[in-house]
């Protein structure tokens, strides 16, 4: 299996990350554009490669398919998901520009208030917020076995 490439560490911190979030769909008065804002970040987001579009890479508790992968880089996880539904894809790229590139630590330690302050909690369906929550408790679950596993060095 291929390791996920080293991406540059995040210039933000969580907090400044989701700062920018909120910020972002802020400018946005109207609900149907903040969705098509979202559906236009998930277009954004890196070819997921073959070898992940498998079963086994599968997130369970999303209605739509999403395929999802976390993988210790040095001291962090390094995130890659897609989805074959628009919504859900600008969720994952929210979720990754947040979590993705960050230590363990960091990711137990900062909850998503942005999905709250921007509005999803109470704009998404029942099941994109099952989905949601589903995402998030992969990268939580995924930092949680990253602590307890020793670091690998390349």
């Amino acid at each position: 299996m291929a390791a996920v490439a080293d991406p540059a560490l995040p210039e933000e911190t969580i907090r400044e990350a989701q700062d920018e979030l909120i910020a972002e769909f802020g400018f946005f008065d109207d609900w149907m554009d903040r969705y098509q804002y979202l559906i236009d970040l998930g277009r954004k987001l890196p070819v997921m490669p073959d070898e992940y579009l498998r079963d086994e890479f599968k997130l369970r508790g999303c209605q739509s398919q999403v395929w999802f992968v976390g993988q210790r880089t040095g001291d962090r996880l390094v995130f890659r998901a897609v989805s074959d539904a628009a919504i859900v894809s600008g969720l994952i790229a929210l979720l990754l520009r947040v979590y993705s590139n960050r230590t363990p630590r960091e990711i137990l330690e900062t909850d998503p208030d942005f999905i709250v302050e921007i509005g999803l909690e109470e704009h998404l369906s029942p099941t994109r917020k099952n989905g949601l929550g589903a995402m998030l408790g992969a990268i939580r679950s995924r930092a949680r076995l990253a602590l307890e596993e020793p670091a690998r060095h390349p």
